[in-house]
Order: structure tokens, then sequence, then C-alpha cells
């Protein structure tokens, strides 16, 4: 929703044992699942107006969140 974090845990509360074991043994899911949460949290201040910004840029933003939340849930997958 609108103004409200997507952290992957919300997100995938069904995966949250598998979002801790690849978080500490996987160097790439770390940096997918960090790079994510820079990218809610720069969204997340452009939707709350404490960070000024261009439509087609904050669109561009949101459409690289769903691609990263995407590889994310094939890597959930791929562990369970």
């Amino acid at each position: 929703m609108f103004g409200e974090h997507h952290d992957i845990p919300h997100e995938f509360p069904e995966y949250k044992e598998a979002i801790e074991k690849l978080y500490h043994s996987d160097e790439e899911f770390q940096r997918i699942y960090q790079e994510y949460h820079a990218l809610d949290e720069e969204i997340l201040k452009i939707e709350q107006n404490v960070e000024a910004t261009s439509d087609p840029y904050a669109e561009e933003l949101k459409k690289k969140r769903v691609h990263l939340k995407d590889q994310i849930y094939s890597a959930l997958r791929a562990a369970a």
C-alpha cells in the first residue's frame, strides 16, 4: 500500500526461517535483501513527501523494488 513499508519478513511471513538462514549464509541474497530494503526506505520517503522527486523516477524505483522482490522470492522458494 501507499506510504507503508514493504519489508520482506512482512511480505513473506511463511518464509521467516528461510529469510534468516539465507541472509546469514548467502552473500548474494544479503546484497539483494539490503538493496531492496534501501529502495523501500527511499520509496517510503517519497510517498510521505519527505523527499521530492519526479513521478517517472518514483515509478522506476518501484519497478526496481518489484524486480528485487521477485529475485528474493525465487531464492526463498529454492531454499525451502
